[in-house]
């Protein structure tokens, strides 16, 4: 209701809205992979996982509620924060949870922003960070604007 995730949120529990998000990313760097090459760890609670309805799943979701404590109690008492982290490396592509701290440039991400760190050569000890919303309808149409464009640029 307050778009902090996909329509059904088992797209970002499931790691697929990262994993997406980080093929376009990896297509742009000029790997050739496609989704099925992502190792994505899902975290969607093994008890939820066959739910077909999204309505369902929402409902039940508080049955969850131990397995995601779990995962994130261990952070709190090191003071860190959980964080999906999709990652590109030496053309592999994965997505997990890790926990970070505050040095990290993913700590304190809110919201529905999306944040990217570019560690490079150049940037190793300091990385380069774009930070900016990753969900809404003006993000969204701005998107689909931007990729019209982009084939339209093509066609002429």
């Amino acid at each position: 209701e307050q778009g902090y995730t996909e329509p059904d949120p088992r797209d970002d529990l499931s790691g697929t809205d990262v994993a997406r998000k980080l093929l376009i990313l990896a297509r742009e760097m000029g790997h050739d992979l496609e989704l099925d090459d992502i190792k994505v760890q899902s975290l969607v609670p093994t008890q939820l996982s066959q739910i077909d309805s999204v309505k369902e799943f929402i409902e039940r979701l508080p049955e969850g509620d131990n397995y995601f404590e779990e995962m994130a109690n261990p952070a709190n008492k090191g003071n860190k924060v959980l964080r999906y982290i999709g990652e590109i490396e030496n053309g592999s592509a994965e997505v997990s949870l890790q926990a970070v701290d505050s040095s990290h440039p993913f700590y304190s991400l809110s919201g529905t922003d999306n944040i990217i760190a570019f560690i490079t050569t150049r940037y190793k000890a300091t990385p380069l960070v774009v930070k900016g919303p990753g969900a809404g309808t003006a993000v969204t149409a701005a998107g689909a604007l931007a990729d019209i464009l982009r084939v339209a640029s093509y066609l002429s």
